[in-house]
């Protein structure tokens, strides 16, 4: 394989891997969780959430590995190194830091702490807690979002 086409693949299974991972916490944020508090009863809404977000962790880990991988590959093959002393390339570092948020949270700490005390937390106060799950993921969101339209307009020169 081409040097050239090597690199349109990373940079393909890149965006692939934003697109699934992003859109997914997206679906979560604006659709899942409002249509569990909005159909469910406080006790009901937090075991609800977790069996789908169950079914959407392994697709969230695979697709934040792919991002990662790709994204280590086109900094290392195209010497971008040097993009992360430059101020003018802050979603260079927006991107590397919503990856190792996300990352942290679904291979360290929902495995070994989170979803223990996510449960522990929703059968004692189940309204508060699911209020707080819903307003974490709307801030990662809005941060993943702002990332993405920062690394989209500054990798085309805005």
């Amino acid at each position: 394989m081409s040097d050239y086409a090597l690199l349109a693949l990373a940079r393909a299974l890149h965006v692939l891997g934003v697109v699934i991972w992003i859109g997914g916490v997206a679906m979560v944020t604006l659709v899942i969780l409002p249509a569990i508090r909005q159909r469910f009863q406080p006790a009901e809404q937090a075991p609800m959430f977790e069996m789908i977000e169950h079914r959407f962790a392994r697709i969230a880990q695979a697709t934040t590995l792919l991002t990662g991988i790709s994204g280590f590959f086109l900094v290392e093959r195209l010497g971008l190194w040097g993009r992360f002393a430059d101020p003018h390339y802050w979603w260079m570092h927006a991107m590397v830091g919503i990856w190792a948020i996300f990352s942290l949270i679904l291979f360290v700490l929902e495995p070994l702490w989170l979803h223990r005390w996510f449960s522990r937390r929703a059968s004692q106060s189940p309204a508060a807690t699911f209020r707080l799950v819903q307003r974490l993921h709307g801030v990662l969101l809005a941060i993943s979002l702002l990332t993405i339209l920062g690394a989209v307009a500054g990798s085309h020169g805005l």
